[in-house]
């Protein structure tokens, strides 16, 4: 038994021996092992290191270039800007050496003028001697017979003189002005609609008209009386007509017959809350139109004068809609001062806003430009933008170039065909007009209005008139029309001198 025993101790002390020595090498085998995946870690990161550094490397080389391909951009783009304003400056001084030029052709005719009137004062005293020693006149028949002829050779050299500077100056005058004008109009063209001072409401039936006037006609007072608009009721089927000088009234009133027709009840206390909730609407409209009206000038105005703007599309003059006639002005004068090369800034805005005065104006007396003028003042815009509303139908003279293009925008705008409309007795009063201060001429035999007033022929006696002073006579009488008479666009005056000898053979 205790061999047994001895044996069993051993066979422990080997066992455990052995677990040992298995426990240890399993331990170095895992400890390799672990050196083995850290080695194997540390490998990847340290490429994964290398191979982000190579990437923000080229980030960075890729994000460089980008620059400097962005800065050689901005490079060119500014080298092709200061090649624009130079050739600019080149231009500006070309047109002034022109204009110099002009100036001293124009002080040399003076000169040459001046030459003549004392060489004809020499020669009036020339023939007051001759006359008195050698005629026998008196001398103030010889002062009378040496004042026609002189006043007749002044005349002939006069109307020579009118008549070639007034053709240099157009020469010169349309052909700087008509590309800027022909660029502007030709790159903008609108559409007009035109609108009367009166408004047709449609009626559901003939029945309504009674329910609109009401019991003793108390619907219709109500209705006139807090509208402010005459509803005019008569034997036309089906229809009422709303009568205001007052276009935002009109809408007013337009829009609350309709709800009120739609609604079915009129009685006082209705008509007045469909009144109150149409002046709400319209306000709104007028709001509404002001924002579209700036947004599509490009322009941005304070709330005061965004009102003003959009009650201008409830006016109109001579049927153009005066909200359409500021936006056109708006964009004429913009592309005016780009082809002149200014800043177009003030000149679209001083267009949209050059009316500003007929939205006012039913309840201000004076010109409706100075009235618009003040309102711009009031409610903060700059001087020059003022003076060009003030200045567009020279109330007050024009301080800037922008106050210049706003008038001829301002014309081109209302000139152009198809944009107003004239009642038939003031165009049949301005041909009148016309053919009667021709006719005032002591050498018009007869003168005509043709070309829908847009031009003049005038005839003239050809045994009483040359052809110098026909020249003239066309001058004075264009001249004439400018002062006296009021029109749009252009008026030509064209005078002939003919003269016919007819024989009959037998």
């Amino acid at each position: 038994m205790l061999v047994s025993a001895l044996i069993a101790f051993i066979t422990l002390l080997l066992g455990l021996a052995g677990g040992i020595l298995i426990v240890e090498l399993r331990n170095k085998l895992i400890g390799r092992r672990a050196d083995s995946i850290l080695e194997a870690a540390r490998e990847e990161a340290e490429q994964a290191r290398r191979e982000a550094l190579l990437a923000a490397q080229q980030e960075i080389q890729t994000t460089r270039e980008r620059e400097e391909e962005r800065l050689r951009r901005k490079e060119s783009e500014l080298e092709q800007m200061a090649e624009r304003v130079l050739q600019k400056e080149e231009r500006l001084v070309a047109r002034s050496s022109h204009l110099e030029m002009l100036e001293d052709s124009l002080r040399r005719d003076e000169t040459e003028l001046q030459r003549t009137l004392e060489k004809g004062q020499e020669l009036l005293a020339e023939q007051r001697s001759l006359l008195e020693r050698l005629s026998g006149l008196s001398q103030e028949e010889a002062k009378e017979y040496l004042l026609k002829l002189v006043e007749a050779e002044s005349e002939r050299y006069f109307a020579r003189k009118i008549a070639e500077v007034e053709r240099r100056s157009k020469q010169e005058a349309e052909r700087r002005a008509r590309r800027a004008l022909a660029d502007a109009v030709q790159r903008y063209a609108v559409d007009y609609t035109e609108e009367g001072t009166v408004t047709s409401v449609p009626l559901p039936s003939d029945d309504f008209k009674g329910r609109i006037i009401g019991r003793e006609g108390r619907n219709i007072r109500m209705f006139e009386a807090v509208t402010g608009v005459e509803v005019l009721v008569d034997d036309t089927p089906d229809v009422v007509v709303l009568s205001s000088f007052h276009p935002v009234r009109r809408e007013v009133a337009r829009l609350a017959l309709e709800r009120l027709l739609e609604d079915g009840r009129i009685h006082p206390a209705h008509i007045e809350e469909k009144v109150r909730k149409s002046k709400e609407r319209v306000e709104e409209l007028i709001r509404e139109y002001g924002e579209k009206a700036a947004f599509e000038a490009g322009v941005d105005l304070p709330p005061e004068l965004l009102g003003l703007v959009g009650r201008l599309h409830f006016r109109t003059s001579y049927g153009q809609n005066q909200l359409q006639h500021s936006l056109e002005v708006s964009f004429l004068a913009r592309l005016l001062a780009q082809e002149i090369g200014i800043d177009p800034g003030p000149a679209k805005r001083a267009g949209l806003l050059h009316d500003i005065g007929k939205a006012v104006d039913h309840d201000v007396e004076g010109p409706h430009a100075l009235i618009g003028a003040d309102l711009a003042r009031r409610y903060g815009e700059s001087w020059p933008i003022v003076n060009s509303i003030a200045a567009h139908h020279d109330d007050t003279d024009p301080a800037t170039i922008t106050a210049v293009l706003i008038q001829a925008a301002d014309t081109l705008s209302a000139a152009r065909p198809g944009a107003r409309k004239e009642t038939y007795e003031r165009y049949v009063q301005r041909l009148e007009q016309l053919e009667v201060l021709s006719r005032s001429y002591s050498q018009v035999k007869e003168a005509f209005a043709v070309q829908a007033g847009r031009e003049v022929r005038v005839m003239v006696r050809p045994e009483n008139t040359s052809d110098d002073t026909a020249a003239k006579l066309a001058y004075d009488i264009a001249r004439q029309i400018e002062e006296q008479i009021q029109y749009p666009g252009e008026i030509k005056v064209t005078v002939i001198r003919q003269s016919q000898y007819v024989e009959t053979a037998r």
